[in-house]
């Protein structure tokens, strides 16, 4: 039996290492990238609330064969829950495992938020 916390065989994750120069999409709740001051190199910030309203026209927008990495605190529910949204509207996205979280603590560039 697979545990469903086990990042290595879930669907639509992607691992840190593997990111290179594609597009990401940081949907923290809106409370916590308020008060965060770094982000990942070259995201955009979506509100995951109304990923219902966003979404769709993204997921259109996106070039076909680039996956968005989507990321969130710590790569759970939030994450997930936007990548499937987007996944739903016919994009191809995929949330980051462990989040900016992990991103950071492996010493992964971040940049200071606009």
């Amino acid at each position: 039996m697979t545990d469903s916390l086990d990042h290595d065989t879930e669907p639509f994750g992607i691992h840190p290492a593997d990111v290179g120069d594609l597009p990401c999409l940081d949907v923290r709740r809106a409370a916590v990238h308020a008060e965060a001051t770094t982000m990942l190199p070259g995201a955009t910030w979506r509100d995951p609330a109304t990923v219902a309203d966003w979404g769709p026209a993204l997921a259109r927008a996106h070039p076909p064969g680039q996956p968005l990495v989507v990321y969130c605190v710590h790569g759970h529910a939030v994450s997930r829950g936007a990548v499937l949204a987007l996944r739903a509207a016919g994009g191809d996205a995929r949330f980051l495992r462990g989040g900016i979280t992990a991103w950071a603590a492996e010493g992964r560039p971040v940049v200071a938020k606009p």
